[in-house]
């Protein structure tokens, strides 16, 4: 496969020319808002001052992450803090991120932080995509944050996707129960999911250069989702 620059976004383009196989959390967010998935809000701060201000303009309690393009695990450098309700906070956890990514990390370059606001609870799912070499991309789905890596319950389908197919990979898991509303727990929006999943798989189709993309956790409410956190990693081919 041959991508040109017409079907090359210029945050991708810019993140090849650097050298990088894959985008922050940020580009891919950025480049993920061009398309109808509900994602949330999510701020570049590169200064203290500016953390706080985008933090206030927000809307309290907030979440700050490390905004590195050579940092991929931020919690494993320290450098995130969830829940910041008031501006001291703010300027105490960006001082603490950026000294932990620093020592954790200290040849990577360090942009500053992300700011976002803390999502509402919900259920937690991942959406997920990858190309395998004989059948092309393939879309993943199962229950998100840590689960997916305990239980490994997930679903998967070729892209591209029918309705059909979108409602099968959601009501396979083990963990549909959960979805549906379990012991008084309000039931997710599956509808919404469903629609989700036909966003992705159509994402996949017009983006070629996309190797992965990493949904993780999609936030599911009884009326709708929202995606709280993004990586999409590139084809390596010019």
């Amino acid at each position: 496969m041959n991508d040109s620059p017409a079907v090359l976004p210029l945050i991708a383009d810019r993140a090849r020319n650097a050298g990088r196989a894959f985008l922050t959390e940020f580009e891919s967010k950025e480049l993920l808002r061009t398309t109808p998935l509900s994602i949330i809000e999510t701020r570049l701060a590169a200064s203290r001052d500016s953390a706080v201000s985008l933090s206030r303009e927000l809307g309290f309690p907030v979440v700050l992450k490390i905004a590195s393009p050579d940092i991929v695990h931020k919690t494993e450098a320290g450098a995130v803090k969830l829940g910041l309700k008031t501006a001291r906070q703010v300027e105490t956890a960006y001082d603490q991120i950026m000294l932990s990514a620093g020592k954790a990390f200290p040849q990577a370059r360090l942009d500053g932080v992300t700011v976002q606001r803390l999502a509402r609870p919900g259920v937690e799912v991942i959406i997920g995509l990858t190309k395998d070499p004989q059948f092309g991309p393939v879309l993943m789905f199962g229950l998100g944050g840590i689960l997916v890596e305990v239980l490994k319950d997930v679903s998967f389908r070729l892209v591209p996707l029918e309705r059909r197919d979108a409602a099968e990979m959601i009501r396979e898991i083990k963990g549909f129960p959960l979805l549906q509303g379990y012991r008084g727990q309000e039931p997710v929006d599956i509808a919404c999911l469903e629609d989700i999943l036909l966003q992705v798989s159509a994402f996949a189709g017009n983006n070629p250069w996309v190797k992965e993309l990493d949904l993780n956790p999609v936030f599911a409410y009884k009326d709708s989702a929202v995606v709280v956190d993004a990586r999409i990693i590139m084809e390596n081919n010019r």
